[in-house]
Formats: C-alpha cells, structure tokens, sequence
C-alpha cells in the first residue's frame, strides 16, 4: 500500500489515480502535479524502475498488474531500467514550482533523473 496520504478519494479512485500518474510519468519522463500527489507518486514509480531492472517474467507481469498501458511497461524494461543499470535507487527527484493560480495548490514537478 503506498504511502498514508488519502488525497481527499475513496481507496479505489486513489489508486486508480495513482496508477495513471506512474504510467504518465514513465512515458513522458517529466509530470507537474501538487507536492503531496508528487511524494506519493515517486516511490510507485521507483518500485516499477526497480521491477523492470529484474529482466524476468514475473517482474514484466508484475509491472503489466499495476501499470495502465502495455506500451509502457514494454518501454519500461527496454529503455528506462537499463538507463538506471548502475544506479541503486534515486531515479526521481521532486522540484517545488509555486502555487497554482487558481487554488493556491503548491505544485511541484517529478521527473525521472
């Protein structure tokens, strides 16, 4: 279960949400959302960079299992694992941007490093 934070959703929508955002920040790399959506997304996305180092099947199917699109679990264990080959953990980073205009929200930007 990730982290304690509700997001102001029911268990399920929040986790819907949340493994939309880790599909959308494995493809483009690069995602602006609030500070608190951002601290919840990294270490989901973290987890699925970790699976896709494996290089087995159970951890492709593991990954099918959480993530919304195939085409990115595909790019997953092709490009985006064998980049953090060498890495042991650390692959986003977290940048505060400022309020939102229209809420006053704080927005940070995730992106993988």
């Amino acid at each position: 279960m990730p982290g304690t934070r509700k997001l102001g959703k029911p268990t399920e929508a929040r986790m819907a949400m949340l493994r939309q955002q880790v599909t959308d920040l494995l493809d483009t790399g690069r995602m602006e959302t609030t500070i608190t959506r951002a601290k919840e997304i990294g270490p989901l996305t973290e987890k699925m960079i970790s699976l896709g180092k494996k290089k087995d099947l159970a951890a492709y199917r593991r990954a099918l299992s959480f993530l919304t699109r195939e085409d990115v679990a595909k790019k997953l264990f092709d490009e985006t694992a064998p980049k953090y080959a060498e890495r042991n953990g650390g692959y986003t980073r977290i940048t505060r941007i400022g309020p939102r205009r229209g809420d006053a929200a704080e927005m940070a930007v995730i992106e993988l490093v």
